[in-house]
């Protein structure tokens, strides 16, 4: 099973994904990482890196969902394009894809975790509440879950991630 757990940075996807991907045993991939690497061996940063580590994270996972083991990515995926990404991986590898979308209506408090969070990347800055305030989300063509992460724990949200992949098949 591939589990994407996405949403605008500073929602919790890579605290959701670390929980739920040790709870289930699941390889842990994720986009900034790998980005942050490619930015390291010389890369540009712009968009073409940025599109270098979906496709880099994307061989990862079908790489992984092959050998049998439960995948869970997190990544914006704010555009249909980043998606087909999954959707690729999944399909090659025969595996279920389970989608879930991080958000938080507390603008205050989103922009608080951006203000606060150093994640060690060296290549990779982080981003400033200017850029996420105005970044805007393709519409979603897929079936879905939403989570508001709004006055939640990351525990509370990883078992709600936990429920919503259950319904597509017990990851191994």
């Amino acid at each position: 099973m591939l589990i994407v757990i996405s949403g605008l940075p500073g929602v919790g996807k890579t605290t959701a994904a670390d929980l739920v991907g040790a709870r289930l045993g699941a390889v842990r991939l994720s986009i900034d990482t790998v980005e942050d690497a490619l930015l390291a061996a010389g890369l540009p940063r712009g968009w073409e890196t940025g599109v270098a580590a979906y496709e880099a994270v994307g061989a990862l996972a079908e790489l992984n969902l092959r050998a049998g083991s439960s995948v869970v990515v997190d990544a914006v995926n704010d555009s249909e394009p980043a998606r087909d990404t999954w959707r690729r991986a999944a399909a090659s590898a025969g595996a279920p894809l389970c989608w879930v979308v991080l958000t938080m209506t507390d603008s205050e408090g989103h922009a608080s975790r951006l203000r606060d969070r150093q994640r060690g990347f060296v290549h990779l800055p982080e981003p400033s509440w200017a850029d996420v305030a105005g970044r805007a989300m393709a519409p979603w063509v897929d079936t879905h879950r939403v989570i508001d992460v709004t006055g939640r724990t990351a525990e509370d949200v990883a078992v709600e991630v936990e429920k919503h992949a259950a319904e597509f098949g017990r990851p191994d």
